[in-house]
């Protein structure tokens, strides 16, 4: 408006201006028609000298610009003396150009009232405009206040009502069951930390083994990957991967007593979707991660849909068939790495394949005999239990250092086979171009996914569910929703990066929670018990810590030799059978009933009964090892697990009663 206003006074101003000129130009041209041209035409020679005023002089007159808007006459002309009686036309042309000065004057002054006017009408105008921009203004001020004083009540009160908000938000779209797990582990965060410093005994050998233990399997999982996708994923990757997701699940995890590792089952699904892309001629690392993101993003959704509550249909038949393939898969991989020393060497000349053996099972057995010190005799409690907590650090260390001695080396005694430095395989960007597959296979690779969040979630729920066992007497409560969201959120981590995806490992959590336990023996069952457990995450994240850091100090860990590692390989595996009644069964098979207790299932069933329980233990583990053997299938491994279920819930329960299943220790689940 008051651009508008100023240009309609700019007009007016112009033309009162163009009306000035126009006006003086008149009254000069009329000055000079009477002083100039008539007395020449009369003869009369114009004087040269001036003359004073009278009262009976001619006085002409031009409009002169005073500093105000409007003009006034100035006097001009010069005084001439009498005229005679001659010069009466003069004077009447004189009187004519007087009349036509007031004409002119009358139609200017005219024209100056209507100019006048319309300034009074453009002033009225702005004054109008200016008064409601003035009302505008303090309208817009007035809502600012009342704007900025409903903000801050609305601060006040999301402030003060701000817990009470969350609460109403997190009971909506968070399960009862998950809400229950974050109220039962969050009284136990701090002691979580605080214990691990207070049993500084037992965390600092437990450390030591358990990256050792943590170390053999990135290492191992990390060599075949590397050979099985062309090098997409290797050692180094493995050895990131596994440093960075146990140190977040041991931050953020609801049971900080379980460990995230390279899984055998991973590692198959992983080649067969490597094998997958290969056949359909499709990028690899962009349809790997898109199949992460996706099975993360299912992960937590069952997480805080609180669905771990169904893991209690996967009974302990299953449990006792999944752990059994774990520790054959361990034994398998042991054996086919000395297998290959003996394969790969000249049939004439075996020293080497022979001292790797020798290795490995010295390896495997000094573990295990000073693990199992505290069951001897020999010296006191405190030197024994120092023997079980350094024995299997020191073991390892020992081979490693006789491998270096130069009489030793003639052997040529392979060693782990890791980069000199850290970089990633091929020399790949960390991150991974999402972008880079269309939409629509972004949206399929959702299928695939689903295989993988059901080996995840069988795989994790079984892990942790065998560390709250109630025979590891463990007091801080479980929380198997929040370890699903975890493990969702770091799969989704990795998965944007590029590196293996993590999942419960059930031999490291085992051991983690053995080396963390005070345990004595009792004379009358002739066992090692367990008395109680630190429960704490500072073990896990300094594990995990040193093994993210191994990346730094590759040329050292060169230096190991592979059988030293099988034979860690081989002690998991016997240790995990440990405790699993379906290998017991096994070889109580062949026992003397009267030698076994009264509580026995071949004291209670008879031994037809229970061997056919156990026979079918058996083919169900026989037939996992054997498909995830086949590359070309072995994506859809996890469905195998959910076919377990199956055979207990549907199969089982037409041959053997309920009382009989009880006896077998595997009830029905309610």
């Amino acid at each position: 408006m008051t651009m508008i206003l100023y240009q309609n006074d700019s007009k007016i101003r112009s033309f009162s201006l163009k009306l000035s000129f126009a006006r003086a130009r008149f009254r000069s041209m009329t000055a000079f028609i009477v002083l100039l041209i008539v007395p020449v035409l009369n003869g009369f020679p114009i004087p040269r000298t001036r003359t004073t005023f009278t009262a009976e002089s001619t006085v002409k007159y031009l409009p002169v610009r005073s500093s105000g808007c409007g003009y006034q006459p100035r006097q001009y002309g010069k005084l001439y003396g009498t005229l005679s009686s001659s010069d009466r036309s003069v004077s009447s042309l004189d009187d004519g150009a007087t009349a036509t000065n007031e004409a002119t004057n009358v139609n200017v002054t005219e024209i100056e009232e209507e100019i006048q006017q319309e300034q009074e009408a453009v002033s009225q105008q702005i004054e109008q405009e200016k008064e409601e921009l003035q009302a505008a203004v303090k309208e817009v001020k007035d809502a600012v206040v009342e704007v900025s004083q409903s903000a801050k009540n609305l601060g006040g009160a999301v402030i003060s009502n701000g817990p009470g908000i969350f609460a109403k938000f997190f009971k909506l779209w968070v399960s009862e069951e998950m809400r229950n797990d974050v109220v039962r582990r969050r009284k136990w965060y701090i002691s979580d930390w605080t214990d691990g410093f207070k049993k500084k005994q037992l965390v600092i050998p437990a450390v030591l083994f358990l990256y050792f233990a943590c170390l053999a399997p990135a290492v191992s999982f990390g060599t075949i990957s590397s050979e099985i996708t062309n090098g997409s994923i290797g050692v180094a990757e493995y050895l990131m991967s596994s440093g960075i997701a146990g140190m977040l699940y041991a931050t953020f995890a609801g049971q900080p007593m379980a460990f995230l590792a390279p899984t055998g089952l991973t590692l198959a699904f992983i080649s067969g979707l490597f094998r997958f892309c290969s056949l359909r001629d499709l990028p690899f690392f962009p349809v790997y991660s898109w199949v992460g993101i996706w099975s993360s993003f299912f992960m937590i959704i069952l997480g805080l849909s609180g669905s771990s509550k169904f893991i209690r249909f996967c009974t302990r038949f299953t449990d006792e068939v999944f752990n059994g393939l774990l520790s054959v898969n361990f034994i398998y991989e042991a054996v086919s790495s000395l297998r290959r020393n003996f394969v790969r060497s000249d049939p004439m000349n075996l020293t080497m394949p022979f001292v790797a053996l020798s290795m490995a099972l010295g390896t495997f057995v000094s573990t295990m005999k000073v693990t199992k010190i505290e069951a001897t005799k020999y010296f006191n409690t405190q030197v024994r239990t120092a023997i079980r907590n350094f024995g299997p650090v020191s073991i390892i260390l020992f081979f490693s250092l006789l491998n270096l001695l130069p009489w030793f080396q003639k052997f040529h005694v392979p060693t782990l086979v890791v980069p000199d430095s850290f970089q990633l395989t091929g020399g790949r960007n960390f991150l991974v171009g999402l972008k880079d597959i269309p939409v629509n296979i972004r949206l399929l690779c959702a299928l695939p996914s689903l295989l993988l969040t059901c080996l995840f979630f069988m795989d994790q729920n079984i892990s942790v569910r065998l560390v709250n066992s109630p025979d590891n007497k463990l007091k801080k409560g479980e929380a198997y929703n929040v370890d699903m969201v975890a493990l969702g959120g770091i799969n989704a981590i990795l998965s944007i990066f590029g590196l293996p995806w993590m999942c419960g490992a059930t031999v490291q959590s085992m051991n983690h929670v053995r080396a963390m336990a005070e345990t004595h023996w009792n004379e009358e069952t002739n066992k090692i018990e367990i008395d109680s457990v630190t429960e704490t995450r500072v073990t896990g994240f300094a594990i995990h810590m040193m093994l993210a850091s191994t990346v730094l100090l590759l040329p050292v860990i060169k230096q190991i030799p592979i059988p030293v590692v099988s034979g860690v390989f081989l002690f998991l595996g016997r240790k995990l059978m440990t405790g699993n009644t379906f290998f017991k069964r096994i070889t109580d098979a062949f026992a003397e009933t009267k030698r076994l207790p009264d509580d026995h299932p071949i004291r209670l069933l008879g031994r037809k009964k229970m061997n056919a329980f156990t026979g079918v233990q058996v083919l169900c583990l026989l037939g996992l090892f054997g498909f995830k053997q086949i590359p070309s299938i072995t994506i859809f491994f996890p469905a195998m697990i959910l076919f377990l279920m199956g055979i207990r819930g549907f199969v089982l329960p037409k041959f053997f009663s309920e009382e009989e299943l009880v006896a077998l220790g595997d009830p029905t689940p309610t």
